[in-house]
């Protein structure tokens, strides 16, 4: 039987509760990519050019710092990665967490939420973290209804 894992980054809690009801649905474990500085409103106001998610998108070799947790990737088979898309991308974050661990061999499904644009190069920008790692754009799933998401992971 394989074995799933449903990681993922949310700055505001919008992204973990739909990881929480994918992970619940999926019966997978659940991995919180966390900050090891946590994201402040000011963080993320993306008007402001010189707040720290703008600068952080302004550079995609940027890598934030995350909690490093004892984590054995080789009993997952399937990984559904989660994040807010920012700036059309995944945030430089999710980079720091797949160059943190060895996905070789792994399958890796995105979604993510959004305020309105789609993955953009998001799987393009995150392969190179990842390079041993098959990577594929899942769903962008904004409103996340159970119904909904019971539908994309029993498609997947």
């Amino acid at each position: 039987m394989s074995k799933n894992l449903v990681a993922f980054f949310s700055a505001s809690g919008t992204t973990k509760k739909v990881a929480q009801m994918i992970a619940e649905e999926a019966k997978a474990d659940l991995f919180e990519i966390e900050p090891k500085v946590p994201y402040t409103k000011a963080d993320l106001d993306w008007m402001n050019k010189k707040s720290r998610s703008s600068v952080e998108m302004s550079d995609k070799k940027y890598r934030p710092e995350i909690m490093k947790k004892k984590m054995d990737m080789s009993s997952y088979d399937e990984i559904l990665l989660g994040f807010p898309i920012w700036w059309y991308v995944a945030p430089t974050i999710v980079n720091t967490f797949l160059e943190a661990y060895d996905f070789s061999g792994k399958k890796i499904v995105l979604f993510a939420t959004s305020g309105g644009s789609g993955f953009g190069n998001t799987v393009k920008e995150l392969q190179p973290s990842a390079p041993d790692a098959v990577i594929t754009e899942g769903s962008l799933l904004n409103r996340g209804t159970k119904k909904k998401i019971s539908e994309w992971v029993k498609s997947l």
